[in-house]
């Protein structure tokens, strides 16, 4: 890794196990931007406190995001993997970048508006005297987006892998890097959405129209990483597809289409293609191959991941360079923050 390369951070949180939608879609491409570039991944902790969530899993979910990472190819010699709470600097900036963030703009945000309804009909269905287990609504929620651009604007990036549903997050952090550079004189790069080269969107298994969620609560809907080998043949031959029995691409044939999607990201030949060698077979043909492709393919990644998971040490000795690496740059750009802000030098 050089100081001239450009940087690229991404960044997740440790809430459950990574799907196969995060693997296709995102970590296999992350994994061909080692080489040419500085990056950083980051497992941001601090953003899974917004909502419930118990200390205990979320420390063991944390190393197994990084042991996840790792087995499907980020290497750590090749990268920086750090977890957010361990550089000082990310809610730092938040702050300074808080207040010069409109409140409107963050109430506007779809995600706050979409967690916030959910939450509201949770609160619904409490009893009014069942005060211990009614739900509110954190700040934390509404401040997300300003943290995940304090995230961002730390390391100075230059591009960002988003998805779809981040989009909104990023145009915002554009905004306040602009807004802060305009402000103060020229401190952040204006990120760019990173644009991955290759990558099908991965849809849900049982509703074909929305994309592959690990928060998905019909669990038959989501492959993970770490499902059972029974498991995934179990949920790939229950996958919905359609009425009619032909295989092939089409917009009118959602479910048969993510099928071949997730066919054509493990074998890397065109979903067409795999369609032509299925002419005159059924449903079940294509379902038990791809169940033995998903198989294989995954096999030696949760290999790996269980040899890791069982080298804590080996984890913990990844994670500290990570955090080293990322204080560095963490430090030089607060450096410059606070001084444009007004305060005082660090004694």
């Amino acid at each position: 890794m050089s100081d001239s390369q450009p940087v690229i951070l991404t960044c997740a949180q440790p809430t459950g196990g990574l799907t196969i939608g995060n693997y296709l879609g995102a970590i296999k491409n992350w994994a061909d931007m080692l080489e040419s570039n500085n990056c950083f991944f980051g497992i941001v902790d601090q953003h899974a406190i917004t909502v419930d969530y118990t200390p205990s899993e979320l420390r063991q979910n944390t190393l197994s995001c990084v042991a996840q990472y790792i087995a499907c190819g980020l290497d750590p010699e090749k990268s920086n993997i750090f977890v957010q709470s361990h550089v000082t600097g990310h809610t730092e900036l938040a702050w300074v970048l808080s207040c010069i963030t409109p409140l409107g703009e963050l109430q506007r945000m779809t995600q706050f508006k979409d967690k916030t309804k959910h939450l509201n009909k949770e609160d619904e269905s409490h009893s009014d005297d069942d005060s211990q287990s009614k739900v509110f609504i954190n700040s934390g929620l509404l401040m997300y987006p300003v943290l995940m651009a304090a995230d961002i604007l730390l390391y100075n990036a230059h591009s960002v892998p988003v998805g779809a549903d981040q989009k909104q997050h990023l145009e915002l952090c554009r905004n306040l890097a602009q807004r802060f550079n305009h402000k103060y004189s020229d401190t952040f790069n204006v990120p760019e959405p990173y644009i991955a080269k290759q990558g099908q969107r991965i849809m849900s298994l049982q509703d074909p129209s929305r994309k592959m969620s690990k928060s998905d609560v019909n669990q038959n809907a989501t492959l993970f990483l770490l499902d059972d080998p029974k498991i995934i043949r179990k949920k790939i031959m229950s996958a919905v597809t359609d009425s009619s029995s032909k295989i092939e691409v089409s917009e009118d044939k959602p479910g048969v289409t993510n099928l071949l999607n997730i066919y054509s990201s493990f074998n890397n030949e065109s979903p067409e293609a795999i369609a032509e060698k299925y002419i005159g077979k059924g449903y079940g043909d294509l379902k038990s191959d791809l169940a033995d492709l998903v198989v294989s393919k995954l096999s030696p990644v949760q290999e790996r991941y269980q040899e890791l998971m069982n080298d804590k040490k080996y984890l913990e000795s990844v994670l500290k360079q990570g955090a080293e690496n990322a204080q560095k740059l963490a430090f030089k750009t607060l450096r410059k923050v606070y001084k444009k802000a007004g305060f005082l030098n660090r004694f």
